[in-house]
């Protein structure tokens, strides 16, 4: 069988009291049965093989695991590295002009989104505009309002009825270059 190659964005790693070290994360990883275990920075970001193809159900089994283990519920978001590439690639930031107050922002999603969302999506305070989407993410432009940041994650949660995790752009982009070893 062909080895694939996970990226595990987990939301809530090191945050919110919910502190891991990275090489205890991989070593529940590890336990798993995964291969080439790996992380990148603190905010739980893991990277591994496997030939298990069916997503959700290795996503669940993750999530029990670390459940067990931690004694919270971490919520896994796994893309392949290709996936990633292709996400990246769509270059849906290329036409923004960023200012110290803004922050550019990939969320992404357990399950799809609507795929005929009016956008751009953006409440009446303004602090942040959805302004793209994929099956599985959407781009987010967020505003610093007041110093104070809006939460796009917490709008296509409540709205689309789905989990969801966000990494700035930026460190997307460093995620995926040390998924693959570069």
């Amino acid at each position: 069988m062909e080895t694939i190659k996970y990226i595990a964005f987990l939301r809530g790693i090191n945050i919110g009291g919910h502190n891991i070290k990275m090489e205890r994360l991989r070593e529940l990883f590890s336990q798993l049965g995964f291969a080439d275990v790996r992380s990148y920075i603190q905010t739980g970001n893991i990277f591994f093989e496997t030939t298990e193809t069916d997503r959700a159900a290795l996503a669940r089994k993750i999530e029990l695991h670390l459940f067990a283990a931690l004694g919270y519920e971490v919520p896994t978001f796994l893309r392949t590295v290709r996936e990633v590439e292709q996400i990246l690639q769509l270059e849906p930031f290329k036409d923004i002009e960023v200012t110290p107050e803004m922050r550019l922002f990939i969320i992404f999603t357990s399950e799809s989104l609507p795929n005929n969302l009016a956008l751009p999506l953006s409440p009446a305070k303004g602090d942040f505009e959805i302004i793209a989407t994929t099956p599985a993410e959407a781009f987010a432009v967020m505003r610093l309002i007041n110093d104070t940041p809006g939460n796009p994650a917490a709008l296509i949660e409540k709205n689309f009825k789905v989990k969801t995790t966000s990494r700035f752009f930026g460190t997307t982009l460093k995620i995926l270059q040390a998924a693959k070893g570069n």
